[in-house]
């Protein structure tokens, strides 16, 4: 369990964030959605450190992030997976070499079982026989998945995807969208996956919140969107034309 208490930040003077609280929990697909510049990628980022809050804490399990020291910090990552928008994969290296690269930062594995470890992973989300490829050499599902890989190789209690289905076709993102959900539920972690794709709230959000203009506007479950009266939302939703396959969809599981 992940718990943001007021939390605050700002870049130059002008507030990104203002007082934001919310708890995502363990074993559930927690997503955070809102337009794009919302501010919910730099939440994201205040959450795993890469950028610094003004105010506010970071509950990891009940160890506070933001008041930690370097070493602290440094342990605490060893839990934490994440996958960047785009997949952030590095050109020069192969995929099993991109995989292993956490192992490599964080452990002092032996070199074949941080290659046994990866390739794991790598089976783990639907990939063989890539092992010698270049992220050049591979499709953007591929990309993706590769990504997923990496981001779980230290089998980590906590996980992040910023954007996962950026720049893939819909059939492709609810390939990767599936297997977020699965590996959540498998190994009980607590996810968070930003997004701005309502095919993924609907397919797999069990917690969103909703961030306008750096407020947390909005929070409940796929099932509660349509019935909130919650006027920025509502303009969100409606926005995305996705209106009509939302209520197609509750009601059937009615």
């Amino acid at each position: 369990m992940i718990e943001v208490e007021h939390l605050y930040k700002s870049f130059a003077g002008v507030p990104v964030l203002e007082d934001i609280s919310v708890t995502f929990e363990r074993g559930k697909t927690n997503l955070i959605i809102g337009r794009s510049g919302s501010g919910k990628t730099v939440l994201m980022k205040c959450i795993v450190g890469l950028h610094e809050a003004d105010q506010g804490a970071v509950i990891f399990d009940n160890r506070n992030f933001v008041g930690m020291n370097f070493t602290g910090r440094k342990e605490l990552r060893k839990e934490i997976g994440m996958m960047f928008q785009g997949g952030a994969l590095f050109d020069s290296l192969t995929v099993e070499e991109n995989v292993i690269f956490p192992l490599s930062m964080f452990t002092q594995m032996p070199w074949d079982e941080k290659r046994e470890r990866a390739n794991v992973c790598l089976k783990r989300v639907n990939l063989d026989n890539v092992n010698k490829l270049f992220p050049g050499e591979l499709s953007g599902g591929m990309k993706k998945r590769v990504a997923i890989a990496r981001a779980i190789v230290q089998n980590p209690r906590y996980l992040f995807c910023d954007e996962p289905n950026s720049g893939l076709d819909p059939k492709t993102a609810l390939v990767i969208d599936d297997l977020i959900s699965e590996i959540t539920h498998d190994y009980s972690i607590t996810t968070v996956v930003n997004t701005h794709d309502m095919n993924s709230v609907m397919e797999i959000g069990q917690k969103v919140i909703f961030i306008h203009q750096g407020f947390k506007c909005w929070e409940g479950t796929r099932e509660e969107i349509l019935d909130s009266d919650n006027e920025h939302l509502n303009d969100f939703v409606f926005a995305s034309n996705f209106a009509k396959k939302i209520k197609s969809l509750t009601s059937k599981d009615s």
